[in-house]
């Protein structure tokens, strides 16, 4: 009955084990880039779309956070549709020429399989805009594919830092009959991204600063508190 939650308890433990050294490194870099007024940009298609809006505009979350949303590649779009897109190569140049990436900001791309020419171009162009970026994808999982990419590259490899997720190929946890089923790359990487950005808010509270945390707007005082953090990042995440 409680299956699932085991597999996920057991992955997570796993997560919090092996990726301790590549959190505190993105705590790192991230901290230093909000600290210096920079942005973090997340991005994500498919159900890893999903991530970028977990941490977006979020109650007791970080404010300097950017999702870079690419309607094409989201599911409400024509879900099989934003799958067959991923696949193509040179797609990521027509929006992310336009993204507004600075030097000294960091770019989180989101792909479990790491497969995909979208999302390892994105990572690419980011780094050279100037960003330090972080891979949240699977090596295991890459590994036992073909990437799809021209140049045979897989988001691991081009990224400055992995955090990896341990997702397994096909990412389902559960197997009955022959028939796997039971996703975990949402759980877990929610945990990831949630991991990360709390101790970012720590480390800055750690260094004698205030960190820019959205309230919850169904408390008293929040709708003032959460303006002030708009106004100040507004020009640079339109999306607020």
């Amino acid at each position: 009955m409680n299956s699932y939650f085991e597999e996920v308890q057991a992955l997570l433990t796993i997560v919090g084990e092996q990726e301790k050294q590549s959190i505190k490194e993105s705590v790192k870099h991230i901290s230093k880039a909000v600290m210096s007024d920079g942005i973090i940009h997340l991005f994500g298609s498919g159900h890893s779309h999903i991530l970028t809006e977990e941490v977006f505009y979020r109650a007791g979350g970080l404010a300097a956070i950017r999702p870079i949303f690419v309607e094409d590649l989201m599911l409400f779009k024509g879900a099989s549709r934003s799958s067959q897109l991923e696949r193509q190569n040179d797609l990521s140049e027509k929006f992310m020429h336009d993204e507004d990436i600075r030097p000294g900001d960091v770019c989180i791309v989101i792909s479990s399989s790491g497969v995909n020419p979208v999302p390892i171009d994105v990572a690419t162009i980011a780094k050279e805009k100037g960003a330090f970026v972080i891979g949240l994808t699977s090596p295991e999982y890459a590994k036992s594919c073909s990437s799809r990419h021209k140049q045979k590259h897989y988001l691991h490899d081009v990224v400055d830092l992995v955090i990896n997720n341990h997702i397994a190929k096909g990412d389902t946890l559960l197997k009955s009959n022959n028939i796997p089923f039971g996703s975990g790359s949402t759980v877990v990487g929610a945990v990831l991204l949630n991991m990360v950005f709390t101790q970012v808010i720590q480390t800055i509270i750690e260094s004698g600063e205030t960190p820019p945390v959205f309230l919850s707007s169904n408390i008293e005082g929040a709708d003032e508190h959460n303006q002030k953090i708009i106004a100040k990042y507004k020009t640079r995440i339109p999306q607020l």
